[in-house]
């Protein structure tokens, strides 16, 4: 019986290690079910997803079912259970964008980063490229935003000149 007491207690110690920076978290936040959408929010941040032992662990941290913490993740939009890359790449295809040519500038970034079709983020984690509704900028079509910086009047040759940059800065050749 001792044996597996110094088992668990192990496994535990582990456990609060390994999730040290979600656990910062949720006691900056507390343990009610009204802080799980800020708690949630900050882990994003912090991973740039939320991976699934993670929301698991928060789960049980927090006293609620798994299925009410995977519920609040998989519910709203700005929550990712895949991995994204350092640079999220939004491509605006409301009404303005589309009507303005959003589509040759989402290929234009495909082919720049070198994103296969069906996939959303580069093998290297670098870009993740995402297609949204709307930006909220419909004056400045087409739009992108790369994290949370926004790029009106998007042209291929535009965005292929703002993520030369991008790889400039990060120290590679274009």
């Amino acid at each position: 019986m001792a044996e597996l007491d110094v088992k668990n207690e192990a496994r535990n110690s582990l456990t609060t290690r390994r999730f040290a920076r979600v656990n910062e978290i949720i006691e900056a936040h507390g343990k009610s079910q009204s802080a799980l959408i800020h708690i949630l929010q900050e882990v994003q941040e912090e991973y740039r997803y939320l991976p699934e032992e993670i929301l698991t662990y928060i789960a049980m941290a927090m006293e609620l079912s798994p299925a009410t913490v995977f519920g609040v993740a998989t519910f709203y939009a700005q929550f990712s259970l895949e991995p994204k890359g350092k640079y999220v790449i939004k491509i605006c295809d409301g009404t303005a964008c589309h009507v303005r040519g959003s589509n040759p500038v989402n290929e234009a970034i495909r082919e720049r980063v070198g994103l296969a079709e069906g996939k959303n983020t580069t093998d290297d984690m670098r870009f993740t490229v995402e297609t949204v509704s709307c930006l909220g900028a419909c004056g400045l079509a087409p739009v992108v935003m790369i994290n949370d910086k926004v790029y009106g009047q998007m042209t291929p040759e535009a965005i292929n000149i703002i993520i030369d940059q991008i790889l400039e800065e990060e120290g590679e050749e274009k």
